[in-house]
């Protein structure tokens, strides 16, 4: 059956599957729940079908998300012994953090060439790479502070190894700044886990820098690894060319390794997805599929806020036509938006700047650095989907520990390259660094295909831009180009 015809077929078994539980609603009569049942099944079996003919993971994340849900809604306690899948994803992931970070950082900070040459031009990259990070730190963080989209998905919680508490009733909160954890338990403090035991600033410092190499890595304390790879990196570039290059270019395979290693990782999200749905509608309802959209919305109402309140002005100051860039950059953005892959987009995101005026030697240098340095959409997903992840757990963070949350992605954040779903990793680090469960992540990834999209496209666009902005800030930028050659 060809792909459009088996589309069509899943859609009309779709809505005959909606008008027959709509029914009952408007039109006043029941209907059989055994015909229902068969009907539901029906649907997501041609959705499958159409799945097979597709053959693409984010279509079967999309099928999975349907599946899990109908194995929940109809067949709760299954569903509710399937959220083994999804941690075994979640571990994976969690696997790929150290070598990932050490590779993507040291051979960005070690691998240029001539530092003098492009000293100047890395400043101003950097300077404006920070800044527009930032930014897109605090639009995710008030974003989702306004809407709150993960408020009401709570897990239930152990207070101590023989006690349970109903997570109505469970409220954490943690300050991780000064270093403490309270719980209450119906308005009253309940004493915390041995674990969770109140730190001074100076144990909260000392944890920041590496002690042991092996030791950072096995607890995934991603702030640690962030340090000694910067340090490494600056290291590296002090040594000598014999010694660099061979370390360079074993950082270079690693970090391609761990790519398509967390591509393979990548086929087996459908399970996790199906799992994470069928035990969270299995044990919670479908409630949470109201803050998933929430949380998708929110996703994309604070990209569209981030370009009205960034990009554009950033155009205008520096005095880039605004037009004639998003027709230069509408081809690789799409591009980049229907794979969810800034890479796939490259060629053509280099194409399009060169012909809209900026020169090869600063689009060669910005483009590729910016890919693991600059990536406002992944950042702005990253602010959003931590805090998102601490509401639906229950946990209330203090604003300062909020801040210091988002210090920690303003570092974590420059080591993700530009491939699907790396964010998942850094995410499922940060979330881990300040106490907050991981289980959330797995409900995340119902939506994480459809939001990777936008924060994909985002992040080709804000280097794109940042590409104009270091040729204008040079005194480099072609106006005359623009005006002929729009679109690559």
């Amino acid at each position: 059956m060809k792909a459009q015809t088996s589309f069509w077929f899943a859609m009309a078994s779709v809505a005959v599957v909606a008008a027959l539980h709509l029914l009952p609603i408007y039109a006043g009569f029941s209907i059989d729940p055994s015909i229902l049942l068969t009907a539901r099944w029906w649907a997501i079996g041609a959705l499958c079908i159409y799945g097979y003919t597709k053959s693409k993971l984010t279509t079967w994340i999309l099928i999975s998300m349907v599946i899990g849900m109908g194995i929940g809604s109809d067949f709760p306690a299954v569903g509710a012994n399937l959220e083994v899948l999804s941690k075994i994803f979640i571990q994976l992931i969690k696997t790929v953090i150290a070598p990932l970070l050490l590779s993507t950082l040291v051979v960005g900070i070690a691998g240029q060439s001539n530092a003098q040459s492009v000293g100047r031009m890395s400043a101003k990259a950097f300077t404006y790479f920070i800044g527009a990070t930032a930014i897109a730190l605090f639009v995710g963080l008030a974003a989702i502070n306004l809407t709150r989209a993960g408020e009401g998905i709570q897990n239930k919680a152990a207070v101590a190894s023989t006690v349970e508490l109903p997570a109505s009733s469970l409220t954490a909160i943690v300050d991780s700044v000064k270093g403490t954890y309270k719980l209450t338990y119906s308005g009253k403090e309940v004493t915390p886990p041995a674990s969770k035991v109140k730190q001074d600033w100076k144990q909260v410092v000392l944890h920041i820098f590496p002690e042991n190499v092996a030791k950072m890595v096995h607890e995934g304390a991603v702030l640690q690894i962030v340090i000694f790879s910067l340090i490494f990196g600056f290291a590296l570039r002090q040594v000598e060319d014999q010694y660099r290059l061979p370390m360079l270019s074993w950082l270079e395979a690693l970090g391609e390794v761990m790519f398509k290693f967390t591509n393979i990782i990548m086929y087996f999200a459908p399970f996790a997805v199906g799992g994470a749905m069928a035990y969270t509608i299995g044990t919670m309802g479908f409630e949470v599929v109201w803050n998933l959209l929430k949380l998708l919305g929110t996703l994309y109402i604070a990209l569209i806020t981030f370009i009205l309140l960034v990009f554009i002005p950033v155009l205008y100051f520096f005095r880039i036509p605004i037009v004639p860039f998003f027709k230069a950059i509408y081809e690789p953005a799409s591009l980049a938006f229907a794979t969810a892959s800034s890479e796939a987009a490259f060629p053509k995101a280099m194409t399009a700047m060169e012909n809209f005026g900026v020169p090869r030697k600063i689009v060669s240098f910005v483009l590729p650095t910016g890919y693991s340095f600059n990536l406002d959409g992944s950042t702005l997903y990253l602010s959003l989907a931590s805090v998102f992840c601490a509401q639906a757990a229950g946990i209330s963070l203090s604003w300062e520990t909020q801040l210091a949350l988002m210090g920690t992605l303003l570092l974590t954040s420059k080591g993700v390259a530009g491939v699907p779903r790396a964010s998942l990793v850094i995410l499922a680090a940060t979330v881990n660094q300040f106490n907050i469960p991981e289980w959330p992540i797995a409900v995340i990834l119902g939506v994480d295909a459809l939001m990777d999209m936008g924060r994909t496209a985002v992040n080709l666009m804000g280097n794109c831009l940042a590409s104009a902005v270091v040729a204008r800030w040079e005194g480099e930028f072609n106006d005359s180009m623009d005006e002929d050659n729009t679109v690559a």
